[in-house]
């Protein structure tokens, strides 16, 4: 069989039969890569972080390459990555508000691979450090990220939402406290939400938090490492970081706002008492002696080193231009969306996203990212949940800023193209189906069935509302995925829009089920 034979027979697969040419592998990742969202230029408002810094991946992608082998699992035998580690919780720190010279200067944490790691293991801290609950809760507001709730599941701890002001999008300190009981382990909030990108009342909840002898830890994943910077710029942000006395500890992101590569995230604890039922240890068996400061025991050191080498790059100094750049792009897009019939900001900008929804019932927000999309403008919309309408989403970015002026115009032609269009109908019976159908009564069959319906092959690219936790991007998706003929993801996320959250649930978890299989 010739090479040529035999490398056609063998596309796609991860094992071939005959190694293939290094030139050949990467080709076929590159055109993997072809049908995704863009990761630079501007244009995702989800998803990724691009500072547009010239020279910056190649150097991040260097500093990784050079330390992807090294170990995490035991920093006796590789000095190097606890050094930078150690490095990287310092500089998380002193930005927000903890070491030498603060009201927090015993501030210590962890390296962790994202987010969701950070806020699982603060409640398993907080948990933990209370043995005498038997059945441990936390009161989270409802905008709080989607991360705590599966803590909860994964840590068998009990999730109390907290509700929040449909008009400010916070939660008050009375409804904090009123959630707040003798088993509640830890408090939390979010500075700021993700969905809506406002600061809660960190220091009023934190009050509470210390008066009831709790625990309050600050989601800070998304705006910690902007904030500050626009504090120092003289945008007024209110105090939420570990100069307000309360705060136990703070989990920030540098995959985000640190313009990081993924897989980085900071979480830490006022007192090195605080961190201590964070750890895992186990001696129970012949081998070494398992210490954990996160979840993962074996870790690359390589998103470590990249992130090490991503800030000392860009320094104070970069990123203070380049919160400066986001927050004028955000200035910018906001104007733009006050300017088109309609639309209006679901709050106004206090950090790095834009929130916006329709007014107008001739204007389906849902059709409006669709027409955004075919424009080269891929957004985020977001379900409606109890009081608060559906909206879309923009995560903005430095890269963000040389496009503003674009986003205007495009954005009142694709309104106007969204109204010709009209609102989304679904077929008859599946609005009153969604609104009737219990998660119980999903079997397989009928979601293959409903996915066939709305013309999603067992291929379908599971789009914006799937993969962000919602409706970020519904299975689907706008644009054609390998196989083509996908619905638009206007249909699919009016469908998920009009079932109950614990439907929309289960038909996602279905519809990702029926993406993911293998390739033989």
């Amino acid at each position: 069989m010739s090479d040529d034979q035999d490398n056609g027979q063998d596309a796609g697969r991860a094992l071939p039969e005959r190694g293939l040419p290094a030139e050949r592998v990467l080709g076929d990742v590159k055109a993997l890569r072809a049908g995704d969202r863009p990761t630079h230029g501007g244009r995702l408002f989800a998803y990724v972080y691009d500072p547009a810094v010239p020279g910056l991946d190649e150097l991040a992608a260097a500093a990784h390459a050079g330390s992807a082998h090294v170990n995490g699992l035991d920093p006796t035998a590789f000095p190097s990555l606890l050094a930078m580690e150690n490095a990287l919780v310092g500089a998380a720190s002193r930005l927000l508000g903890g070491g030498p010279g603060t009201s927090a200067p015993d501030v210590v944490g962890s390296v962790t691979s994202g987010g969701t790691e950070s806020l699982i293991l603060a409640v398993k801290a907080a948990r933990d450090a209370r043995p005498d609950v038997a059945a441990p809760r936390i009161a989270v507001p409802v905008t709080a990220h989607a991360a705590f709730a599966k803590a909860a599941h994964y840590l068998r701890v009990a999730l109390d939402p907290v509700p929040v002001d449909p008009v400010t999008l916070r939660p008050s300190a009375a409804a904090v406290a009123a959630a707040t009981g003798p088993d509640t382990v830890l408090v939390a909030c979010s500075a700021p939400s993700y969905a809506h990108g406002v600061v809660d009342p960190v220091a009023e909840i934190a009050a509470v938090a210390a008066g009831a002898g709790v625990r309050c830890h600050v989601d800070a994943c998304f705006g910690g490492w902007t904030l500050p910077w626009l504090r120092r710029l003289g945008e007024p942000v209110p105090p939420f970081d570990f100069a307000v006395a309360g705060v136990t500890s703070i989990s920030v992101d540098l995959h985000k706002y640190a313009y990081a590569p993924k897989g980085v995230s900071v979480l830490l604890h006022r007192t090195p008492a605080l961190r201590a039922p964070q750890f895992f240890a186990y001696a129970g068996w012949p081998g070494y002696t398992m210490v954990n400061p996160v979840i993962a025991s074996t870790r690359s050191g390589g998103p470590i080193a990249a992130a090490y080498a991503t800030l000392r790059h860009l320094g104070e100094d970069g990123y203070l231009r380049l919160a400066a750049a986001t927050r004028d792009a955000v200035a910018g897009l906001a104007a733009a969306v006050r300017g088109t019939d309609g639309l209006r900001l679901l709050a106004e900008p206090e950090s790095t996203v834009v929130c916006f929804t329709s007014t107008d019932p001739t204007l389906d927000l849902f059709v409006l990212v669709d027409e955004l999309t075919a424009r080269g403008w891929h957004t985020q919309p977001q379900l409606s949940y109890g009081d608060l309408p559906a909206s879309v989403h923009l995560t903005v970015t430095a890269a963000v800023a040389p496009r503003v002026a674009e986003f205007g115009p495009d954005l009142a032609d694709a309104a106007a193209a969204a109204r010709a269009a009209g609102p989304v109908e679904l077929p008859a019976g599946l609005t009153a189906l969604a609104a009737t159908l219990t998660p119980d009564a999903l079997t397989p069959e009928l979601v293959a069935g409903l996915a066939a319906a709305l013309g999603l092959g067992a291929a379908a690219d599971p789009g914006p509302a799937a993969a962000g936790g919602g409706a970020g991007s519904g299975p689907g998706g706008a644009e054609s995925g390998p196989g083509g003929g996908f619905a638009p993801d206007a249909t699919v996320n009016a469908l998920l829009d009009a079932a109950p959250p614990a439907l929309r649930e289960r038909l996602l978890v279905e519809f990702v089920g029926l993406l993911q299989r293998p390739t033989y």
